[in-house]
């Protein structure tokens, strides 16, 4: 994909249509008329050329990036989205300048001490997904109890990908089963895409429908690769501090525009739509 992808405030469609999750072929009439995706994933991209733009520290550009998360925190709730997922820090991402990285792990921190209390007022379940074993046992204990303060609230789910990469997800989940066949808990048949899904990040969540990348590139860089498979991809030059509630919106409309097919043809689609 190499061009970036209009956002069109205008959807053919009306947010009332409601849903369903995986890819099975019984489900497939609800996921074709599905308007409002049940999981959002956002690569956050931008923050330290927004910063640079304005001649101010990278780490400006993150601190402004949170005050956006809470924006589409809101705006997810509000629009009745299941799942958001956000990709706070890759496993790649510890490549960057040793004080930058620093900084990000204080920000971090400092994040969800600030932020934990009203994320659970609004009855939203937090989860830290990748391999936080990399983190300061400070941090990690901060992630654990934050995690567990929000473990019973039934509104939106937000997963903050940290340390984490769509490639050791699967490499994980592989690497379980493989243990299971090892001990004899189940056969080497029984090493199935579902046996796979069970044993990945978010198992227990719906695939995602909508992946937005903020920031003007036009790539996925590894994020939920497995749980995007049929993932309508939208890009948009908005950097991640400026991206609002209407930019979200707009990134909706063009979800709830598209002819989702899973395979089928043009023809089939408009038929379960016609039902």
């Amino acid at each position: 994909m190499s061009s970036t992808v209009e956002l069109d405030p205008h959807p053919r469609t009306s947010e009332s249509d409601l849903y369903t999750q995986t890819t099975l072929p019984g489900q497939l009439p609800e996921l074709v008329k599905q308007s409002l995706p049940k999981h959002v994933a956002i690569i956050m991209d931008g923050n330290g050329r927004w910063a640079q733009t304005q001649g101010k520290p990278r780490v400006l550009g993150h601190k402004a990036g949170v005050k956006a998360v809470r924006r589409a925190v809101s705006t997810a709730s509000q629009l009745g989205v299941e799942s958001l997922t956000l990709f706070a820090f890759s496993s790649e991402n510890w490549r960057r300048p040793d004080k930058e990285v620093s900084l990000l792990m204080e920000l971090f921190f400092t994040v969800l001490q600030r932020e934990i209390k009203l994320l659970h007022k609004n009855q939203v379940k937090l989860k830290i997904i990748g391999d936080i074993s990399r983190f300061s046992a400070r941090l990690q204990k901060q992630i654990a109890a934050a995690q567990e303060k929000t473990s019973g609230n039934t509104g939106l789910v937000l997963n903050v990908a940290a340390n984490y990469g769509g490639r050791w997800d699967i490499l994980q989940a592989a690497q379980k089963l493989a243990e299971k066949v090892e001990t004899g808990e189940m056969t080497s048949s029984q090493f199935t895409e579902e046996a796979l899904s069970a044993h990945l990040c978010m198992q227990n969540q719906s695939e995602v429908d909508l992946m937005i990348r903020t920031g003007g590139d036009c790539r996925i860089s590894n994020f939920v690769l497995w749980q995007a498979a049929y993932a309508e991809l939208v890009f948009t030059d908005t950097l991640w501090p400026d991206f609002d509630e209407q930019a979200f919106h707009e990134a909706i409309a063009i979800f709830a525009s598209r002819q989702r097919r899973f395979g089928l043809t043009g023809s089939q689609i408009d038929e379960m739509r016609a039902l």
